[in-house]
């Protein structure tokens, strides 16, 4: 779980990238001062420096996504060839519609 500190700056660094204003240590600080939160001095410039060239648009957006979506199209040579086995509850019903028709 994260920390108070944490959190402040995560809350900071969103309220910043809502408003359109670059993330940096001041600003932070900024916020987590008129908020009145107690923070390690560290964790502001940490954040800054980590979140220097990221897009955080896209990092909010993504962050479920697991990464990139497979291509669509042929399977590569040597990889799993299309099942074609009747799924055990399809046979089942198969045999039932069988026996119904004798």
């Amino acid at each position: 779980m994260a920390s108070i500190s944490q959190l402040a700056c995560i809350y900071s660094a969103l309220i910043l990238h809502d408003d359109k204003v670059t993330v940096t240590e001041d600003k932070i600080n900024t916020l987590i001062k008129a908020a009145g939160v107690n923070v390690e001095p560290f964790w502001p410039s940490l954040f800054a420096k980590a979140l220097a060239n990221i897009n955080i648009g896209s990092l909010v957006c993504n962050i479920g996504a697991g990464g990139p979506a497979p291509a669509a199209g042929p399977q590569p040579a040597g990889g799993p060839a299309p099942s074609t086995a009747v799924a055990p509850a399809e046979k089942k019903v198969e045999a039932k519609k069988k026996v119904g028709r004798l």
